[in-house]
């Protein structure tokens, strides 16, 4: 009868262990933090990076033609592209043609 008890005790044991070992198993590719949600922020993240640095390209830009257009700096080419474009001026030896 102990023998007995004793190989149930084992098997008990045994089914237990297999299926804690799948849950972590399971947890460890689908959970919060397994395998696919790593992946998954990974690829993310490249993005944002990407997203990031067009971002920053297009702020120095912008910076850039801030300076060019500052009193400290005059860009004769981009202030007479701005007025052409913002209020509709033009040279006086143009001539325009609709």
């Amino acid at each position: 009868m102990k023998r007995n008890r004793s190989a149930f005790v084992v098997a008990l044991h045994v089914t237990a262990l297999v299926v804690m070992g799948g849950y972590f198993g399971f947890a460890a590719v689908q959970g919060d933090y397994g395998l696919f949600n790593r992946i998954q922020i990974e690829a993310e993240n490249v993005t944002l990076r990407s997203k990031r640095d067009a971002l920053q390209q297009e702020l120095a830009q912008y910076q850039n033609r801030t300076r060019r257009l500052s009193e400290d700096y005059l860009d004769i080419e981009l202030l007479d592209q701005q007025a052409r474009q913002v209020l509709g001026l033009m040279h006086p030896s143009e001539i325009v043609i609709r």
